[in-house]
Formats: structure tokens, sequence, C-alpha cells
């Protein structure tokens, strides 16, 4: 019969083991890069602005709701290996098309969902298409936007926004990464442009 001395020795001995076996799988691999997406400043300034406006945070389908990167492959999608985005993709769009605004000057006030503002309007949009076509080499970027009044709920306008940008046959990692930038940049001047003049 083992003694429970033994037994107590065999199940520390275990246990050692087995953290050192997890941190050994934690620490294998490297960080993935990170990249953000830009607020452009250029093409959006209109002056004095007007209006107030709160932007909601954009819905998505799961898939697109996470820091991970889309490529578009075969009918079906995959993720990009090694990179991410710097927040959720939907936090991440919401707080460059706010800034976006801010840039442009279009808007007399701007924020979100809870600021202490009394809007006459609130953005709201859903994700349908963020990522690289593997297929025709694009940065392929679709956003469905709509303008709701306030205090109704009544939907004042309502646009689909598509940008598209060759990738130059970069499809991973960073190359791939700026060319979605690029085509996020064009998204949100149309976007800014556009909602400004029905505010």
């Amino acid at each position: 019969m083992v003694s429970t001395n033994r037994l107590r020795m065999a199940a520390a001995c275990a246990l050692v083991l087995g953290a050192g076996l997890f941190t050994a799988g934690c620490s294998s691999g490297a960080a993935p890069a990170t990249f953000d997406l830009t607020a452009p400043r250029e093409g959006v300034s209109s002056g004095q602005g007007r209006g107030l406006l709160v932007v909601a945070e954009p819905q998505a389908l799961q898939a697109l709701d996470s820091q991970r990167v889309v490529i578009m492959a075969g009918g079906g999608i995959a993720y990009l290996p090694d990179v991410q985005w710097a927040d959720r993709l939907p936090k991440l769009l919401q707080t460059r098309l706010i800034q976006t605004f801010e840039n442009g000057r279009r808007i007399r006030a701007i924020g979100r969902p809870g600021d202490r503002l009394v809007p006459a309007a609130q953005l709201n949009s859903e994700i349908r298409q963020f990522g690289i076509d593997e297929r025709t080499g694009e940065a392929v970027i679709e956003v469905s936007v709509k303008i709701v009044n306030d205090r109704t709920g009544r939907i004042l306008a309502g646009e689909v926004f598509t940008s598209r940008v060759p990738s130059g046959g970069a499809t991973t990692g960073a190359g791939a990464m700026a060319t979605l930038d690029l085509a996020a940049q064009a998204l949100l001047r149309d976007v800014v442009r556009w909602t400004s003049a029905r505010i």
C-alpha cells in the first residue's frame, strides 16, 4: 500500500509539472502585431458646424466583432495570422468616426450615447464587410448607416457605403493592414460628408 506522504509528494510533483507545461504553452509564440485605423483630416473640413449628433457603436456579426482581421476566401472567411486591431473593430470604427467628424468641424457637437448631449439625431450603423478579399486582391469595407431622430426613433435617412482599395498583392501582414486603413479613411470621409449634409 502506498503511504499518504508518498501520495502527497506525487500530487505535488504533478501540480508543478502541469504548471510548467501551462507556462511553456502560454509563452510560446510571439504576440500578434497590433494596427490602428486613421481618422482622416483632409477632405472633410467645412468650417462652422451645425447640429448635435451622437454616434452609436456599430453593430456587427460575431465574425467581425473582435480584434481579429478578416480575410474573405473561397466563399468563406478566415483570419489573418499574426495581426490584430488595436480594439474590437466596432468600437475602433466608432472612435475614428467621431474623430473624423471632429476633424472636419461639420457638426457643432458630437459624442457617444450616454454623453451629456441633447442631440437632434443618432447615427446608427452596421458593419457588413471589413477585410481583405483574397479573390480580387482588394480591401473591402461595407457599412450600412442610418440617421435616426433621437426623440421619435424615426429614420431620417439611410445609405450603404462601400470602399474598395487594391491591395497591390499584399493580402497578409502590414501591407494588407495599410490597405484596409486607406479603405477605411475613404469610407469615413464619405459617411461624414453625407451625414453632415442631413443634420
